[in-house]
């Protein structure tokens, strides 16, 4: 951890996934966070980062955004700078979703599929989704805010079956 006090104040999420056997259509996983409020921290996400878009403040920005999960390494990387965040910004989810563009693909239609969650070098998290193989998307972990300002870890790995778009909007209530 950065800090004693503080919790967690930069970490990495880096996705992976395994090439679609030849012949087959690629499969794109994509990492999702949503950032909540003191005011509903399990409602609607003020704001939701994932391909194609960033948080308006710049605390979450998507580095690596891959659609076929080729290349060595992580497939797409995701920075949190909690320590930037505003105050009234309470909690934050992660979550991973499959687009379902050449039909309904699960996680244990993919190989080779896994997640890690670094603060600084100290491992947080390391899974692959053998547990929610029959998932379209899963909340992997949150992120939330103590009384004294510091933020806390919490793995958090829950599969659903709802679209992208439609997960995107309800995973931190899945968390809750």
């Amino acid at each position: 951890m950065s800090s004693l006090n503080k919790g967690p104040e930069k970490v990495e999420v880096a996705l992976k996934w395994d090439p679609s056997p030849s012949g087959e259509p690629d499969n794109d996983l994509d990492i999702i966070a949503g950032t909540y409020t003191t005011d509903d921290p399990h409602g609607q996400p003020v704001h939701l980062v994932h391909f194609g878009s960033r948080s308006p403040d710049g605390t979450i920005t998507l580095h690596r955004d891959s659609q076929t999960g080729q290349g060595f390494g992580s497939d797409e990387v995701m920075t949190l700078e909690l320590d930037r965040m505003a105050d009234s910004c309470a909690r934050v989810v992660v979550g991973v979703a499959i687009q379902q563009r050449a039909g309904r693909r699960t996680f244990g239609d993919i190989t080779g599929t896994g997640i890690r969650i670094l603060d600084g070098y100290v491992e947080l998290l390391r899974q692959d989704f053998s547990e929610v193989a029959g998932s379209t998307a899963a909340t992997v972990a949150e992120f939330t805010r103590g009384a004294g300002g510091g933020w806390e870890f919490r793995p958090a790995l829950r599969g659903s079956d709802a679209d992208p778009e439609t997960f995107a909007r309800e995973m931190g209530s899945a968390v809750g």
